[in-house]
C-alpha cells in the first residue's frame, strides 16, 4: 500500500473515532400520567373529553426535556411515546430535531429502540407503581398487574425500565412526575435527578405546580443531567427471575401456555430468563397482549 493511501486510511479512522467520541445520543421515554397538569381520567385515553388538551401538555413537557438535552450537549435525541396506544405525541407538536418512535406494537414497549449507543436516558411523565397508596394514577403496565417483581424486588415501570437501561450500560439521568414516582425511581437509580411537577395527595387528588415553573425545571434539569452524563459499564446479572401477580386469575392460567411460565399461586406466575431484554419482552407480552374479554 502506498504511503498516501495509508495516511488517508489513518486520517479516516481518526476522524471516525473522534466523531463517535463527540456524539452524545439521548433517549427520552415519555409517559402521560406524570405530565404537568394531568389530573383526571378523562385526559389519559383517546375516549376522554380532555385527551386533546392532555396530549398537548404531554408534548410541552417532552419539548422542555428535549430543549434541555440539546443544551446539555446532545447531538441526537430519540423520543419514545410510551403511554397507552403510544400514539399520543403528534409529530407536528414535537421539536423537529428529534426522531419519534410511535405505536404500541413494540417488542420493548416504553424502551423500544434503546441500545448501548446512547449516552443518557430521561424519563418524562412517569407515575407510581401498582399498589402505591399515594401516587397519581398508580399502576404498572396496562393496569392488570397487582405487583411485578424482578429478582425479588418489587418494581414499577420506571424500575423495570431502569433495569433494562442498566443491561445496556446507559445511565438514567433524570425522571419527571409526581413526588411518589420520583421516590420510587430512586430505589433502582439512587443518583437520578428528579423533577417533581406535582404532589400526590392520593391516587387521584393532586397539587399541581404552575406549568411554566415545571417546564423551566424540566429543561434546566435535562440540560444539567445530560451535560454531566458519563459512561457506565453494563450490569448484567446471571439470570432474571420475574414474578407477576395479576388482579385477574384468568391471565395466569392463560400465561402458562408459555412452557417456561410457572403458576406459583392462583394469581401469580414466575419465569426466568438469562438476559434482561428477553425478560422485558415476555413481561410485556403477559401484561399487554393476553385478552381475557
Amino acid at each position: 500500500m502506498r504511503i498516501p493511501t495509508v495516511l488517508a486510511a489513518l486520517t479516516l479512522a481518526f476522524t471516525t473515532s473522534t466523531a463517535q467520541a463527540q456524539s452524545k445520543k439521548v433517549y427520552i421515554s415519555v409517559d402521560m400520567e406524570g405530565i404537568s397538569g394531568i389530573n383526571g381520567d378523562n385526559q389519559t385515553s383517546a375516549a376522554g373529553a380532555e385527551y386533546g388538551r392532555a396530549r398537548k401538555l404531554m408534548a410541552e413537557d417532552a419539548n422542555a426535556a428535549i430543549r434541555g438535552a440539546f443544551a446539555g450537549g446532545a447531538t441526537e435525541v430519540v423520543v419514545n411515546d410510551s403511554h397507552g396506544s403510544q400514539r399520543n405525541l403528534l409529530p407536528e407538536d414535537i421539536d423537529p430535531r428529534v426522531r419519534l418512535i410511535s405505536h404500541s406494537f413494540k417488542r420493548h414497549g416504553m424502551m423500544e429502540g434503546l441500545d448501548s449507543t446512547f449516552a443518557a436516558i430521561i424519563f418524562v411523565g412517569y407515575h407510581a407503581k401498582a399498589g402505591s397508596p399515594r401516587g397519581v394514577f398508580a399502576h404498572t403496565g396496562s393496569g392488570v398487574l397487582a405487583d411485578l417483581q424482578i429478582n425479588g424486588q418489587s418494581v414499577g415501570e420506571g424500575g423495570m425500565n431502569a433495569l433494562l437501561a442498566r443491561w445496556y450500560g446507559v445511565p438514567v439521568v433524570m425522571v419527571t412526575g409526581d413526588d411518589v414516582a420520583i421516590e420510587e425511581q430512586r430505589v433502582t437509580v439512587p443518583t437520578v435527578r428528579g423533577v417533581v411537577v406535582k404532589r400526590a395527595i392520593n391516587s387521584r387528588a393532586v397539587e399541581l405546580r404552575p406549568l411554566v415553573d415545571a417546564r423551566r425545571d424540566i429543561e434546566q434539569g435535562a440540560k444539567e443531567s445530560v451535560a454531566a452524563a458519563r459512561p457506565v459499564p453494563p450490569q448484567r446479572l446471571p439470570q432474571y427471575t420475574v414474578r407477576m401477580t395479576f388482579r385477574d386469575p384468568t391471565i395466569p392460567e392463560v400465561a402458562t401456555a408459555f412452557r417456561e411460565v410457572r403458576l406459583v399461586s392462583p394469581t401469580s406466575v414466575e419465569f426466568t430468563r438469562d438476559a434482561m431484554p428477553d425478560a422485558y419482552r415476555l413481561i410485556r407480552v403477559l401484561y399487554r397482549f393476553i385478552n381475557t374479554d
